[in-house]
């Protein structure tokens, strides 16, 4: 923002930005390497092919986040950023209603005012929907998560604008990274996004790939597509997948690795109406 912005910042905005932000402690146990929880400056990267469970897994944390502490939830605003256009508010309507064990219509209308919705249909429009979001943040202290899926969405199309230049390509992409990198610092957030697998390694292949025993002990190919700018701001990255058996009771797959102290953890989840079950 405007260094225009900066001197207006009141009081209140200053607190708001500096202090004022819960603790995700009982988010999610199960999805964190580390301490358990993420902390506030952790960038979480979501990553699979489409119908392994990551939009499923969002709809959970929203879920959490929006949740009355009395009813199990964390009590915070969420500020969802949609890029593919298939957020289901119904689904998580339904997911809210078996959660609260008396889901009166009010109560309902009370957790999704903790949520903001935002859709962007282009990387540009993604980069200037984050600068228009920065007061946002600012001047609402229990705006603690923001969830973006997916930050792949424009991959193809944005490389098929630049040409043949890598920068055109990973330009706006970059921007937003940084952006994502300034608002995540500053206001003391967590920001949770997915990345579609999209890059297949093929038998013959020689292109540079990351095994990512390497880095924490599991066994994963992975191939990184997005810009460096992503690639280092990521602090947790949770792999996710499918098993083939149908008839497991838990069909879905998750390999969670922070990426900085190198550890990781495994489990494994169902989808029921009433959401994830772990």
């Amino acid at each position: 923002m405007s260094d225009g912005f900066r001197k207006a910042e009141s009081g209140t905005q200053l607190l708001a930005r500096l202090e004022g932000r819960s603790s995700l402690k009982n988010l999610e146990p199960c999805l964190f390497a580390d301490e358990g929880f993420p902390i506030h400056g952790d960038v979480i990267e979501f990553h699979g092919p489409e119908g392994t469970g990551k939009t499923e897994m969002l709809y959970h944390l929203v879920a959490r986040c929006v949740l009355p502490k009395s009813g199990g939830g964390l009590e915070v605003e969420v500020m969802f950023i949609d890029t593919d256009y298939h957020f289901d508010m119904l689904r998580l309507v339904t997911i809210l209603e078996h959660r609260l064990s008396q889901s009166k219509e009010e109560m309902i209308k009370q957790c999704l005012g903790r949520l903001f919705l935002v859709n962007c249909n282009s990387s540009t429009q993604l980069l200037l929907t984050l600068y228009s979001l920065e007061n946002k943040f600012c001047t609402h202290p229990s705006l603690c998560i923001m969830i973006l899926d997916s930050i792949s969405a424009f991959y193809w199309i944005d490389r098929s604008n630049g040409g043949e230049s890598i920068n055109i390509q990973e330009m706006n992409l970059k921007r937003c990274s940084e952006f994502l990198e300034k608002l995540v610092r500053e206001y003391h957030l967590a920001l949770f996004a997915t990345t579609q697998t999209i890059m297949q390694k093929s038998s013959n292949s020689t292109e540079s790939s990351i095994p990512l025993k390497l880095h924490c002990e599991a066994d994963i190919d992975y191939r990184p597509y997005l810009c460096k700018s992503w690639q280092q701001m990521v602090t947790h990255r949770i792999f996710f997948s499918k098993q083939c058996n149908s008839s497991s009771s838990k069909p879905f797959s998750i390999v969670s690795c922070h990426t900085k102290k190198k550890q990781v953890i495994k489990c494994s989840f169902s989808v029921a109406e009433c959401g994830v079950q772990f």
